[in-house]
């Protein structure tokens, strides 16, 4: 079975699970103290990685709700089933399920899918990025005065002086605007089709970023860390641009701008 076929129908399927129980996330259970998980999101989990199973039991998982694992065969899958879980437990309407396939520790398939407003993002690397099936590109703003952000806060941020409190402070006295959207997929998903000039977080975990990270990319982004380094989905700091300001965004995170 096509593994880009297997990931799209288990990222529809999740999705449309999220949307009919959207307003009733059932049992609400909290990982830290502002970091939940829902019924929901185990459901979703459950059902994609039941789909995952079936068709390829010798791939390895790396998931958000329950132990991931291994394998010898050098592929996985890493899954978030619903990101923008404190969006949806207060039945917000943004939220996403995300689902890449990494090969060799190289992702090269991500597909991420909004239910609530039937948009499926997908990439393969090397082909381009798409939304619906049409291709889609970063947007071409080349200055910040007038670029349109995003961006997002740590669950630490109550303990964690490196909350990103400070950025944003330093960012919003010299953008257009910036949003907090609650689902760093999306923002990512965003700025690859051009609504976003640029997206900054801290401390996200794989499955926030393994597929919508390549969509950046493929979409003609750039994505780094705060210093223009090469990006990893396993890094503390997700810096994705148009690629025109990102120069800019550099100089602004390590207060030289």
């Amino acid at each position: 079975m096509n593994i880009k076929y297997i990931a799209i129908e288990a990222a529809k399927a999740a999705g449309a699970l999220l949307k009919e129980n959207l307003g009733n996330a059932g049992m609400i259970e909290f990982k830290g103290e502002i970091d939940l998980v829902t019924e929901m999101d185990r459901r979703a989990e459950d059902l994609i990685l039941g789909k995952i199973k079936e068709n390829f039991p010798g791939h390895g998982v790396l998931t958000e709700e329950s132990a991931g694992h291994t394998s010898s065969s050098g592929y996985r899958w890493i899954v978030d089933p619903l990101d923008g879980t404190t969006n949806y437990a207060h039945s917000l309407p943004v939220f996403c399920v995300s689902i890449a396939f990494e090969d060799e520790g190289s992702v090269i398939f991500g597909t991420v899918y909004d239910p609530v407003l039937d948009e499926l993002f997908t990439a393969e690397r090397g082909k381009g990025a798409y939304l619906n099936g049409r291709p889609i590109n970063v947007s071409k703003t080349d200055g910040l005065p007038v670029s349109l952000l995003a961006t997002g806060f740590p669950y630490d941020v109550r303990t964690s002086s490196n909350n990103n409190l400070d950025h944003f402070s330093d960012f919003a006295i010299r953008v257009q605007a910036i949003r907090r959207m609650g689902s760093a997929a999306l923002d990512l998903c965003y700025t690859a089709c051009g609504r976003f000039d640029a997206f900054w977080e801290l401390k996200l975990r794989p499955w926030d970023v393994a597929a919508a990270g390549l969509i950046v990319e493929e979409a003609g982004g750039m994505i780094t860390d705060f210093r223009g380094a090469p990006f990893s989905v396993y890094g503390q700091e997700t810096l994705a641009s148009n690629g025109l300001i990102h120069e800019n965004m550099i100089d602004v995170l390590q207060g030289r701008g």
